[in-house]
């Protein structure tokens, strides 16, 4: 029989430092200086053990003797421009897509999957973690389109070759669509449409077939188009948008944070 410190904590129970990040408050590292620093209660007492098990329902969570109560929930749609990071806070002390929140009434929202820093376009951010897992699940195949120009313009022999996909040391790189939108020049234009999210994986597609990549515009996720959304800035979702991402991913709903 277990001891009681062997059995499984209870579903709605989450550790503290991952509580705070739910709550919508702050990221699970910046959880965990608060945590260090003293100036987390649980239940009236200082907490500094980052995974200790909380009940969010039942448990009075307080910060610098401010109980805290879960934000609401924000769901947001931002065209990152080429050249930030998909990160909060940079060691290198580049510009991040958090730069382009700047100014707005927003709780502590997170990106949901990442555009690397040459890349751009439609990034989800949102505090509702289980919305965001639900996309980001492997299982759930959202499909994500891109455009991507390229250093030159591939005949339909080439476009095959791309379409079978490559082993890159032992990982199969595909798409699950690849077409020749325009091209002029030395330069093209491809749509191509990805329903897993390995990394890095169109720049390493074409890489494998000496293919230069010039731009990478991520379009839209699932039915949600990037549309005219200027470079830069965010909106909300509405709650149409919200709900269809949510029958895309693996949950359906997108209440329990």
């Amino acid at each position: 029989m277990a001891r009681p410190s062997d059995k499984q904590p209870h579903a709605r129970k989450v550790s503290l430092n991952r509580a705070l990040s739910k709550l919508g408050l702050c990221s699970r590292k910046q959880a965990e200086l608060l945590i260090a620093e003293g100036r987390v209660r649980v239940g009236g007492k200082v907490a500094r053990d980052p995974s200790l098990w909380v009940d969010l329902e039942r448990d009075s969570i307080a910060i610098d003797g401010e109980r805290v109560i879960a934000e609401r929930k924000v769901y947001l749609m931002l065209n990152k421009p080429r050249g930030l990071v998909t990160t909060r806070d940079d060691p290198e002390g580049r510009g991040t897509v958090y730069d382009c929140l700047e100014g707005l009434d927003l709780p502590y929202v997170s990106p949901v999957g990442r555009l690397d820093k040459a890349s751009e376009g439609l990034l989800l951010m949102t505090n509702d973690t289980r919305w965001a897992n639900g996309l980001l699940d492997p299982a759930s195949h959202v499909a994500k389109t891109y455009h991507v120009q390229i250093a030159s313009v591939p005949d339909e022999a080439l476009l095959a070759q791309f379409r079978k996909g490559v082993d890159a040391d032992g990982e199969l790189l595909a798409a699950r669509s690849i077409e020749l939108l325009r091209s002029g020049g030395r330069t093209a234009w491809l749509e191509i449409v990805l329903d897993e999210g390995r990394n890095r994986q169109i720049r390493r597609l074409l890489g494998a077939f000496d293919i230069e990549v010039l731009r990478l515009v991520r379009v839209a996720i699932g039915d949600l188009q990037l549309g005219e959304l200027a470079k830069g800035k965010a909106r909300h979702l509405t709650a149409e948008e919200v709900a269809m991402l949510a029958s895309r991913g693996t949950i359906s709903g997108s209440s329990g944070g």
